[in-house]
């Protein structure tokens, strides 16, 4: 940890009540963070007298931004609401974050991408989102970059955790009642665990005087489909999986087929990840 960890620092944490934000708070408090928790509640991120009476209150080192719309194929309907709170909620805390030299971290996504290339996407490489999701992340993103100079954007992917709606825990759910599941097998991506992400996270705030955009997910990748069977077959659950293409399970939203990102080791493979998780869940 670096020197300046002698003094204890405070985050404040938005959209602290969700699936990042219920496993990051311990962790910070755990690692002698004065931790701030706002949610919906206490901090509406798109009123900007609020977003900057709030953090003026608590006069935080680090901001981490979690709270967003995350309904990817929900945003092709309503993209007045992603956009509301993904990009000008964003604006709002970068803008603030600026103005009172605090550092930021911004929660973002694979999304950004449109999937095209076939070897890890790195930091740099050009952003080009395939929906209206992942434009209104790349818009949160703009702003930051406009905005702050003292800002870490955390791009992640196949997020899941034992606090919110998940591909995980969907699977799990959908054993119960059904005895054949078809899952897509032509996307491919890198399955990242919320307490893993919130560890990344940390380290990067303890270890990293670079500030910049990090890719924060698991290592190694894998389609949705090898991601289920290794799900069941670390629940020890008898499912009869059956590969399909996007094209048999249409969304409202397009996937980027190929979202796999160079992590530069920041994370453990992702399958130990979700072994632990999996044990978690069991005791």
């Amino acid at each position: 940890m670096s020197e300046t960890s002698n003094k204890q620092r405070t985050v404040l944490v938005t959209g602290a009540s969700g699936m990042l934000g219920q496993d990051l708070c311990p962790l910070f408090e755990d690692a002698g963070w004065n931790v701030i928790e706002t949610t919906r509640q206490n901090l509406d991120i798109t009123n900007e007298t609020q977003v900057l009476k709030v953090i003026d209150e608590h006069k935080p080192d680090v901001v981490v931004h979690c709270a967003a719309y995350t309904n990817v194929d929900g945003a092709e309907d309503d993209f007045h609401t992603a956009e509301l709170v993904n990009s000008k909620g964003t604006e709002y805390i970068a803008k603030c974050c600026a103005l009172k030299n605090i550092t930021l971290v911004y929660i973002s996504t694979d999304y950004v991408f449109d999937g095209t290339k076939n070897t890890p996407y790195e930091p740099s490489d050009i952003t080009n989102p395939i929906n209206k999701y992942g434009l209104t992340k790349l818009q949160g993103e703009q702003a930051v970059q406009k905005y702050c100079s003292k800002y870490y954007i955390v791009r992640t992917s196949w997020l899941y955790g034992h606090h919110g709606k998940n591909f995980v825990e969907t699977m799990l759910s959908l054993a119960v009642s059904h005895n054949e599941l078809k899952v897509v097998d032509d996307q491919i991506g890198c399955p990242t665990w919320t307490v893993d992400l919130a560890d990344g996270i940390l380290s990067i705030l303890d270890n990293s005087n670079e500030y910049g955009i990090y890719h924060i997910c698991g290592s190694e990748c894998t389609s949705w489909f090898e991601f289920a069977k290794e799900i069941f077959r670390l629940a020890k659950l008898n499912v009869n999986l059956v590969p399909c293409t996007t094209n048999e399970f249409p969304r409202p939203a397009k996937r980027p087929k190929y979202s796999v990102m160079d992590n530069a080791g920041i994370l453990r493979n992702w399958k130990k990840a979700l072994k632990e998780y999996i044990e978690l869940r069991v005791e």
